[in-house]
């Protein structure tokens, strides 16, 4: 069996470096490929392939074993993804297309000034650094697990194979090949999840509907909570959905840069928001999958993983009984799990490499791809080869952060992302909030401490919240932290405006 996956993992790297090759031998080449894809990638296929960018490995494992412990709590969140991806098309696609931005957070350099620019860019490396860190960590972990550890191979090898293998391709082509790639990667996740599920149908010998009326009568399919006190309260989860979809994908470079490659603002809107309704069918089928693996776990008495405190472990469910059913469903979760690997890690450390280029080595300002862009250490170096040494450079990074994370993987990782991502994104909510609804300008000098200042601030009060009020916050924090965020802004603006409002902003 180990042999039979490694064949469908050489195959499927395979396939993706003939995608590679293909995409890098037409039109645009070179940095104008790399950070932009000329603009012209055809809207369908990027709305296409962010579905796989955006489910990557923590959908696709944690979603259906997070079902175990919270039902279908996860689809309010869901649900306000659509409300999320509404104001990304009516407010900040606009903006975007008219300044006509690479890197989304130049924006932050108009409005208020550089500092508050580098501000906004450094958060974003934090928060993707870590988060995608973290996703391709998963995938790694599960591999390892259930396949190089047996073989008696270190842990780190495969991550090292892994990010080799996405520096390489996307080492030229950049984002241009990324939005081709991620179609291919979204179709595998997907084909993944259906076979699976179609293969514990007929193991049981039960229809979808059977199987969702057997959930339901368990509960598992219950979708709101309805305890206004608890963490996953249905109000909460719309909220924390709408606004992590806001900073999460728009406000994140790596999302909106596949969107930016679009032919025109009409085209990006249409994007976006086929995205977020394909988003809800993809979601109902990952937590479909759930329940049918808790199904087969209840019916065949299968032993479900524990920790050392005899509690389930959420993120080796799906994997445990993939493996058990066939060799088939072993073959296609592979397939899966390397896809969702290649979705989370090959956007973000292009969108990284971007990110550096033109919040801190100002590349806007450098046309030169050929020439000598750059002084370094006496080194004259074009462009075009300081931004392949930033690709490599974010790539060891990444590399890292993976390995680092391996002694505290202890819960499920859809909730350590989305806990991260409520600190470091807040500031980013609201800097962007401050930005695009008031005429005032906030000193750019104080941008950076309040940045830091926020977080802290929130990361206390989460801390203590039950023992001083007796509620639990919950994804929430993340609203909580961008409006100390905006508060403080207040606090810090200029009585002269900097730049004048977002209507009389020139492109």
């Amino acid at each position: 069996m180990e042999l039979t996956i490694l064949v469908c993992f050489v195959a499927y790297t395979a396939l993706l470096f003939l995608v590679m090759w293909v995409t890098s031998r037409r039109g645009t080449k070179g940095n104008e490929a790399f950070f932009r894809a000329g603009r012209k990638s055809p809207w369908p296929v990027v709305a296409y392939g962010m579905i796989g960018a955006s489910l990557s490995g923590v959908t696709f494992m944690s979603v259906p074993g997070d079902v175990l412990a919270n039902k279908w709590f996860y689809m309010p969140m869901v649900l306000g993804y659509v409300l999320g991806y509404a104001v990304i098309a009516l407010l900040l696609l606009p903006l975007y297309y008219k300044l006509n931005l690479t890197s989304i957070y130049s924006y932050l350099n108009q409005r208020f000034g550089r500092r508050s620019e580098k501000t906004g860019a450094l958060f974003f490396l934090l928060s993707r650094l870590l988060g995608s860190a973290l996703r391709m960590y998963l995938v790694v972990f599960v591999l390892y697990e259930f396949v190089f550890r047996a073989w008696g191979i270190p842990f780190w090898v495969p991550a090292v194979v892994f990010i080799a293998i996405i520096l390489v391709y996307t080492f030229s082509g950049g984002i241009k090949t990324v939005v081709w790639t991620d179609t291919l990667q979204t179709t595998f996740l997907l084909l993944a999840a259906a076979a699976t599920v179609v293969a514990i149908l007929n193991r049981l010998d039960m229809g979808l509907g059977d199987l969702l009326a057997a959930s339901s009568e368990h509960g598992y399919t219950r979708m709101f909570n309805t305890d206004p006190m608890a963490p996953k309260f249905w109000v909460k989860q719309v909220l924390a959905g709408m606004f992590i979809t806001i900073t999460m994908t728009g406000l994140d470079q790596d999302m909106m840069q596949k969107n930016l490659t679009c032919k025109s603002l009409r085209d990006a809107q249409k994007n976006v928001m086929t995205s977020s309704f394909l988003f809800i069918v993809v979601n109902i089928l990952f937590l479909c999958l759930g329940a049918a693996l808790i199904a087969y776990a209840n019916q065949t008495g299968f032993q479900l993983a524990v920790d050392a405190q005899g509690h389930v472990v959420g993120d080796k469910i799906f994997p445990s009984i993939a493996f058990s059913l066939s060799g088939f469903t072993a073959v296609v979760f592979v397939l899966g799990m390397v896809a969702a690997g290649y979705s989370s890690a090959d956007g973000t450390l292009t969108a990284l490499t971007t990110t550096f280029c033109y919040n801190f080595l100002d590349f806007g300002n450098r046309k030169e791809e050929g020439g000598t862009g750059f002084s370094i250490f006496n080194l004259q170096l074009s462009t075009l080869t300081v931004r392949r040494l930033v690709h490599v450079a974010f790539a060891l990074l990444y590399l890292l952060v993976i390995i680092a994370f391996r002694p505290f993987h202890n819960d499920s990782l859809i909730n350590t992302i989305f806990d991260v991502a409520g600190f470091t994104y807040g500031p980013l909510l609201g800097l962007y909030a401050f930005g695009l609804f008031t005429r005032r300008s906030a000193d750019d000098r104080w941008v950076p401490y309040i940045a830091i200042l926020s977080p802290v601030l929130c990361y206390v009060l989460k801390a203590n919240s039950k023992q001083w009020f007796g509620y639990t916050f919950g994804f929430e924090i993340l609203l909580l932290n961008g409006l100390v965020t905006f508060l403080l802004l207040l606090l810090a603006h200029k009585k002269a405006p900097h730049h004048s409002s977002l209507k009389n902003q020139k492109s």
